[in-house]
């Protein structure tokens, strides 16, 4: 198959393309930034903003598949700028478009987490999502990226799956979400802060996330037009992933406890046994053997 991958530059975008390609499919990339991991990846990438649908001209339309991942994806950065939201919006129906003008039919859509909101359920299944539970502008984005995929299905058939992923984390990030963020306080032995001291949150090594979406891709037929939750199925506080950090990298950081921050989740545990029915998936990385190799992976690059 051919495929089209939305935000190839990023991090989970670097790493499905690099495996993609492993794989033997024909890869085509678009980001709005070229990619600065991989050269190979930046060789077949289209530099082209989604928000302006005049963008999507330059984009090759011989395709099997769309992967859209591209997306302002820093929740609290979502809550200072709304403007952001309105860019994961405008992106998504766009790339749907593209997808109806040029008959492709199959269609794989990176929701969130965040969708689920903050509630008193053990384990998420994926018929909990409330719009009432909404806590941000990135989750109303996600939510009604959701639900654009499946007003295309029923309208326009073009089948999809919505993929809920949870804290992915692990190569080829240089942002400041909360791993690497820490990472790089604890090499440099500054203060690590912890915005809620209960925080307990669902982390997916990156490897795990990229196995699932490719699965996704060829077993397409068995999951089309389901939603289906994709992170490891555990859950592990933020103080814990700050002591597991500071230990691997001998730190002498602080670890500082402050209040949850506005339109954050603060408990999430993903039940994955549809996506194991459904695509046979099975995380391999567990929370501890992850940040190892990822803290062995920033040490080295």
């Amino acid at each position: 198959m051919k495929i089209l991958v939305t935000g190839s530059s990023g991090t989970i975008g670097t790493r499905l393309c690099e495996k993609l390609i492993e794989k033997g499919f024909d890869v085509i990339g678009v980001d709005w930034k070229p990619n600065k991991w991989k050269e190979d990846i930046n060789k077949i990438t289209t530099i082209a903003d989604l928000r302006d649908k005049e963008n999507l001209k330059n984009i090759p339309t011989n395709v099997d598949a769309i992967v859209h991942l591209a997306a302002n994806a820093r929740v609290y950065d979502l809550v200072k700028e709304p403007d952001m939201a309105r860019d994961n919006f405008l992106s998504t129906y766009n790339i749907l478009e593209f997808a109806r003008e040029n008959n492709i039919k199959r269609f794989l859509f990176t929701s969130s987490r965040e969708t689920y909101g903050n509630d008193t359920n053990e384990a998420h299944t994926e018929d909990m999502v409330r719009i009432d539970n909404c806590e941000s502008a990135y989750t109303a984005s996600k939510i009604g990226g959701e639900a654009l995929v499946k007003a295309y299905w029923r309208c326009y058939g073009i089948d999809g799956i919505v993929l809920r992923l949870s804290n992915v984390y692990g190569m080829y990030d240089d942002s400041d979400r909360v791993v690497p963020l820490f990472i790089g306080q604890a090499k440099n032995n500054e203060p690590m802060t912890v915005f809620g001291k209960e925080k307990c949150l669902d982390f997916t090594y990156i490897d795990d996330t990229v196995n699932g979406l490719i699965l996704a891709l060829e077993k397409f037929d068995n999951a089309k037009n389901e939603t289906i939750n994709l992170a490891f199925g555990e859950a592990a506080t933020i103080v814990h992933l700050a002591e597991a950090v500071k230990e691997l990298l001998g730190s002498s950081s602080e670890i500082k406890l402050e209040d949850n921050r506005t339109g954050e989740v603060v408990r999430y545990v993903a039940d994955i046994t549809k996506a194991r029915e459904k695509l046979g998936y099975e995380p391999e990385t567990s929370f501890e053997d992850g940040i190892r190799q990822t803290v062995d992976w920033y040490s080295n690059n």
